[in-house]
């Protein structure tokens, strides 16, 4: 349990890292592009998705819950799909 405490708050720390990456003020006004056509801002948001989706990917492995939580049937409902 200890475990899934500590890799709760990497995701976290990770996402407040994405948050604060994600204002990238330092690529407003730089014109270079990477491979001849790609506008650096545009590569480096490119570079924060993927992140992004990492970081999710890592969220949904390490922290998601192992089981369903069972869910309650009410009696009031049984008779409604009839």
């Amino acid at each position: 349990m200890e475990s899934r405490n500590n890799a709760k708050w990497i995701i976290w720390m990770l996402v407040a890292l994405l948050i604060v990456l994600h204002q990238d003020i330092w690529f407003w006004h730089d014109p270079t592009l990477l491979f001849g056509f790609l506008p650096v801002t545009l590569a480096y948001h490119m570079g924060i998705s993927l992140a992004a989706g990492i970081v999710w990917f890592l969220a949904v492995k390490m922290i998601w819950p192992l089981e369903e939580e069972p869910t309650k049937i009410d009696d009031s409902m049984e008779g409604a799909e009839s």
